[in-house]
């Protein structure tokens, strides 16, 4: 049994993080509601210190593009490394992953390959051109970050839960595109600029979203038996996340894979009326 510290300054941190998680991500945040009580936390701390690295690149107070945003993610990084070497943090998120690192046995140091997935959002424009340039991004990221859940998930096998994790990213790309595109990147290979430009679903477009949806559903039927490897209080949070998930893509299709015109992203109810509905 993991017990949870009851320091205060720990606690807020871990009480900083969930709400980082409940406020920028409400499809992720109600799946881990979903999960046992006692790794929830580690669960929004991971998503604390991913959420930083996701706003020193994304974040409406981003550095400039180029060598300061990636002196930003060094820095962010090193917090972490200085943090796990001291055995504490005085950094309101990464206290916290410095906390339930150790105390759930997450592999910890794998997150130096998400970082470098998050360094090639330092260059303006971000063009992904090739379908193998978009796995290696997704292998550093999503995959990396489901490797480094899968002890929290009691999970046998680390690489189903990365492949797992790669299905939710590339979901979200498709969902968004227009998102993305505001920030002058494109992740899905072979889309339209001159579309993208226009805000124009374009049959062409609609036939590089529609091929994106069937290979995320691929995914997604590739893993269908991960929740059943893992321990029975972690399956109904993993079922979730694959119906919320799934839904975006069910929106997706009904929109007749328009992304820039039709909403795709799931309001909190939607996703929590989709994880109740599957």
């Amino acid at each position: 049994m993991v017990h949870v510290v009851s320091e205060p300054r720990l606690e807020e941190s871990y009480r900083t993080c969930r709400r980082l998680q409940r406020r920028h991500d409400p499809t992720y945040y109600c799946a881990t509601r979903c999960l046992p009580r006692d790794v929830q936390p580690a669960v929004h701390a991971l998503y604390g210190f991913v959420r930083g690295a996701d706003q020193i690149v994304d974040g409406p107070l981003r550095s400039p593009a180029g060598s300061q945003r990636r002196d930003a993610l060094d820095a962010w990084q090193a917090e972490l490394e200085r943090g796990l070497a001291a055995g504490q943090s005085d950094h309101p998120v990464i206290a916290a992953l410095v906390d339930a690192g150790p105390r759930h046995g997450l592999p910890l140091h794998l997150l130096s390959r998400y970082m470098d997935s998050m360094r090639m959002d330092c260059d303006e424009p971000v063009r992904i051109a090739s379908r193998a340039q978009l796995d290696d991004y997704m292998e550093g990221s999503a995959a990396t970050v489901g490797r480094v859940m899968a002890p929290l998930l009691g999970a046998p096998e680390p690489e189903a839960v990365a492949r797992l994790g790669v299905a939710f990213q590339l979901t979200n790309f498709i969902r968004d595109v227009p998102v993305d595109w505001d920030l002058d990147r494109v992740y899905l290979p072979g889309l339209p600029e001159d579309d993208l430009r226009a805000g124009a679903s374009t049959e062409s477009l609609r036939e590089r979203i529609a091929q994106e949806v069937a290979r995320a559903r691929g995914l997604f039927a590739d893993t269908a038996g991960v929740a059943l490897a893992l321990r029975p209080g972690m399956r109904h949070g993993v079922r979730v996340a694959r119906a919320v998930y799934a839904h975006v893509l069910d929106r997706v299709e009904g929109n007749g894979y328009d992304v820039l015109g039709a909403r795709a992203r799931l309001r909190p109810w939607e996703a929590a009326r989709a994880a109740v509905g599957r």
